[in-house]
């Protein structure tokens, strides 16, 4: 069966960099900087990203390349009869999940960047209401997930250098463009210094263990690493493109936006007095009341800024979401011998089924637990504790102990091979795993 490739290192580069960032970034990352202590957390994550979370990519990127192809067939060519194949069938697993819950609050954005261009949304009082009367009804929220699928769907199906490469072209730069406009304009809001300051000076004393865990815990989850979507994209990478230049670039492009996102909200925030560590509330109740604050002596503005962000949120949550939708359809496409087209329509098919599940779990299912949690809760949990640390864990114990050395040096065709080559074989398996445990434990 013939594979697509990506037609262009460029296209290579922004593509993994929009399954990167994504809505970890821009939702999750303010959330996590704002309740663990501000700068103190961004030094803990970008020790997490650069000595955990990056040699993972980079390993991802080795065994895609190497096998060419989807993350379950990449272990039956690089290591046949080995049980190490469990390690794709966990990432394509993580797929269906990430996206299913992922999809859900891509849902929630897309409404309200409707809200917000339509005016809608600022001429709300009650912020918090209009949040929880929303995610609490049964069929408003299942619509936006469904047309935040099929706008995935679309992307997918159409191919890899059709679709998600050219795609990924369109959107990332325009993602970045939003991001220096938002930018200017929170820099530009009284007492927009605060939150600076906030952003740039550490706060050691509120470092735990639990602020390392989740340090870790978002390293992984806004690289979109342990779960083989990096692998799969590598799968389409050519040989031209050199992968470690290629993993900075990812790593940078994305610590950018995740920060860039920190000086938009936090300058906000402070301008009107709001607490920073508002929890994931933050974007969905809290900002729109900033918004309205803010700007509350030019009207306009707070229409324009509302927009763009949502906006902004909204890219970045189709940008990773296709990356997801990508190691499913790939597994089933390459696998069953199906058509792209219809391997991605039963990605989506099923994605929304458990996707309505996770949705429902905020309003008439709130009730439905297993193991004490909704689905939502559940499916993160499950993710973002298990598989991905996991994954991510025996992904760079595979590429430092158990792949061909030679093949291993072939692909990364750098300098750096044998640090390298210690980051996946010792730093990051023990960090990773000693991290994990500590997770359960605390669970």
């Amino acid at each position: 069966m013939e594979r697509g490739n990506f037609g262009s290192k460029i296209g290579a580069v922004l593509a993994s960099a929009g399954s990167a960032v994504g809505l970890g970034n821009i939702w999750r990352f303010p959330t996590e900087c704002g309740s663990n202590g501000g700068a103190a957390f961004i030094l803990i994550y970008l020790l997490c990203v650069f000595l955990l979370a990056m040699p993972v990519m980079i390993a991802e990127f080795v065994i895609g390349r190497a096998s060419r192809s989807n993350t379950v067939g990449s272990y039956r060519v690089l290591a046949p009869g080995k049980p190490w194949v469990v390690s794709g069938f966990m990432g394509v697993a993580a797929g269906f999940l990430v996206l299913s819950f992922y999809s859900v609050v891509a849902g929630w954005t897309l409404d309200y960047t409707f809200e917000s261009l339509t005016g809608g949304l600022m001429s709300e009082t009650d912020f918090g209401a209009f949040f929880n009367d929303f995610v609490a009804d049964p069929w408003h929220p299942a619509i936006f997930l469904l047309l935040f699928l099929l706008l995935t769907h679309c992307v997918v199906a159409t191919g890899v250098e059709k679709g998600i490469e050219r795609y990924s072209k369109i959107m990332m730069p325009m993602l970045l463009a939003i991001v220096l406009v938002l930018i200017g304009f929170s820099l530009t809001m009284p007492n927009a210094g605060i939150g600076i300051e906030f952003m740039l000076r550490p706060d050691f004393s509120k470092v735990t263990k639990d602020v390392i865990l989740s340090a870790m815990g978002q390293a992984f989850f806004t690289l979109s690493v342990g779960i083989g979507t990096l692998a799969t994209y590598a799968s389409y990478f050519s040989k031209e493109t050199r992968l470690v230049p290629s993993a900075l670039s990812v790593c940078a492009i994305d610590t950018l936006v995740a920060v860039a996102a920190g000086f938009i909200i936090f300058p906000a925030v402070f301008s009107v007095g709001v607490d920073a560590d508002s929890g994931p509330g933050l974007v969905f109740i809290t900002l729109p009341y900033v918004f309205q604050e803010a700007f509350g002596s030019v009207p306009v503005l707070k229409y324009v800024f509302s927009g763009l962000f949502y906006l902004l949120l909204l890219l970045a949550a189709l940008t990773s979401s296709i990356s997801m939708h990508e190691i499913c359809t790939a597994y089933i496409h390459e696998t069953f011998r199906l058509s792209r087209r219809l391997s991605a329509a039963i990605v989506t098919c099923i994605c929304f089924v458990m996707g309505v599940a996770c949705s429902l779990s905020f309003g008439i299912w709130k009730d439905v637990t297993v193991m004490g949690m909704g689905f939502f809760d559940l499916f993160d949990f499950v993710t973002a504790k298990f598989l991905m640390p996991l994954g991510g864990l025996l992904i760079c114990t595979f590429v430092g102990w158990d792949m061909n050395k030679k093949l291993v040096a072939g692909e990364l065709d750098s300098t750096f091979t044998p640090l390298l080559m210690v980051l996946f074989s010792w730093v990051a398996p023990i960090g990773i795993g000693i991290i994990f445990i500590y997770g359960l434990m605390s669970n």
